[in-house]
């Protein structure tokens, strides 16, 4: 290690912890602060982005990454990951970084308002903002990378995978589809329609029995908190992460499952190597890694037969009435039903997939010109007749349901998909690594997985790409086989329960 990388650690670790205070920052604008702290919130972050764009491309930075020389594989990585940030951020004016987030931070804070009264008119003039802002972006970065421009917004979410990556997947996908749907549906209806359970479903039992799941998960927090938001996520930092739900009196499967979908997401975060903390190899491999965290734990393991059979006494001791609605079989027709929904995040996981290939759609033909933000709930409208065969009727059920697009989050939704191709494969490769996997989940106990996760995934950072990460955790890339074979598995057999 020469004082050039020495430097450069030192100027990353100093980046990395601006972009912690924003991070905290962003998590704060959903979960906790006032309606009227949304402009001042929003100077904030872009301020915030400045200086860390600026820190990145400061002439200096440029001199040590040329007299840079770095011993061993994480050094390496790490430094080429650096290299790879400050060629990304000097191709992007400051003025339009700051620009970029204090839109992005305004149309959220419309979109909030516009969402639940259905009203797409009010931010649709924030988000035309949002959108020429985000085709600058790509536009600029696509000049210094060399990759098309929605591969350039691709790039920034899972590095090294684009459009003509995902096409064949997804055209695949729509054919699969287009058989499976149907014989699921058919299946399911042979069946004995699942009993619901019986609210209310008082939020404070909510609450408690969620962080009890996640915990049980393995979350620990004292570097974690549990929080509501309208839209859920994970958030926060590596020692301070964050998660939020959304809770309802009617229902809880929706908080539980969305809780223990985050806590995946924490997990991850938890489990980077600390060696490496605040420098790009110590980061996340992407966000086609991170959805398989979350995917992992939430629909492969939580949905699994033998969780879902310790979970329904839980689930009954917390509630009380009926105990037929949470016997484990009659929680996985619940939790696993195939529906033609409106709702993403509501989505089975054999539909699920349908609502992201719409969007991919949509949001190259944006960044392309080619569809304007006038009429994007007309196309959505048209897409999702097209490939689930209902039309969504009102936008807060179309297009206003996301916070991705009016959150600047431009070439992210293909990592949601490709996640959930990952997340079978992990666990195809978990199952045969732990032959008593079901056995632990069948008791609750998530650790076995885990700490397979923690060795195979987590602690790796980015030391590999992704294909690369699946190769070491798997034994193979990532391909579409072993999410097939689960889906048959699980919904496509008359023997499932």
């Amino acid at each position: 290690m020469n004082d050039a990388y020495s430097r450069l650690k030192d100027r990353f670790s100093r980046i990395a912890t601006v972009n912690e205070a924003a991070a905290m920052l962003g998590w704060d604008a959903s979960a906790m602060m006032p309606p009227g702290g949304g402009a001042a919130r929003g100077d904030q972050l872009a301020v915030l982005a400045g200086v860390a764009h600026g820190m990145l491309v400061a002439p200096d930075m440029a001199e040590d990454l040329a007299a840079a020389t770095a011993e061993g594989a994480w050094d390496e990585a790490n430094l080429a990951l650096m290299r790879r940030a400050h060629r990304r951020a000097t191709a992007l004016p400051a003025e339009l970084v700051e620009a970029t987030a204090r839109a992005n931070s305004a149309c959220e804070k419309i979109w909030r308002e516009a969402r639940p009264r259905s009203d797409f008119a009010a931010v649709c003039p924030w988000l035309e903002e949002v959108v020429s802002l985000q085709r600058e972006t790509a536009a600029a970065l696509s000049a210094a990378t060399g990759l098309g421009p929605y591969d350039a917004l691709m790039d920034t979410y899972q590095p090294g995978i684009g459009a003509a990556d995902v096409e064949p997947i997804f055209a695949a996908y729509e054919s699969f589809l287009a058989d499976a749907l149907p014989r699921a549906e058919e299946i399911q209806a042979s069946r004995p329609a699942p009993l619901a359970p019986q609210g209310p479903f008082p939020v404070e039992i909510q609450r408690a029995l969620g962080r009890r799941l996640s915990e049980r998960a393995g979350l620990d927090y004292e570097h974690a908190r549990l929080d509501e938001s309208a839209h859920p996520f994970c958030g926060g930092t590596p020692s301070d992460v964050r998660i939020t739900t959304r809770y309802t009196p009617e229902s809880f499967g929706q908080a539980m499952l969305g809780i223990l979908h985050e806590t995946g997401h924490a997990l991850y975060e938890r489990g980077l190597p600390e060696a490496y903390a605040r420098q790009p190899v110590g980061e996340a491999a992407g966000m086609a890694a991170h959805e398989s965290q979350s995917l992992i734990i939430e629909m492969q393991a939580s949905r699994s037969d033998a969780f879902l059979s310790w979970l329904g006494p839980e689930l009954h001791a917390a509630f009380g009435g009926d105990a037929a609605p949470y016997a484990g079989a009659n929680l996985g027709r619940l939790w696993r039903r195939v529906e033609r929904g409106f709702i993403r995040v509501e989505a089975d996981e054999i539909t699920y997939p349908a609502h992201v290939i719409l969007r991919f759609r949509l949001e190259q033909a944006l960044i392309a010109g080619d569809l304007r933000v006038a009429d994007i709930p007309g196309a959505w409208g048209e897409g999702m007749q097209r490939l689930l065969g209902i039309t969504p009727p009102d936008d807060a059920r179309g297009c206003l349901q996301d916070i991705h697009w009016h959150d600047g989050a431009f070439g992210y939704f293909p990592s949601y998909t490709l996640g959930a191709m990952a997340a079978a494969q992990l666990m195809q490769a978990a199952r045969t690594a732990l032959p008593g996997l079901d056995e632990a989940l069948g008791q609750g106990d998530f650790g076995p997985l885990v700490s397979w996760l923690r060795v195979s995934v987590h602690n790796r950072g980015s030391l590999l790409g992704f294909q690369d990460l699946m190769r070491a955790a798997t034994g193979r890339p990532l391909d579409a086989s072993a999410f097939m074979e689960h889906l048959r598995g699980r919904y496509l057999t008359r023997q499932t329960p």
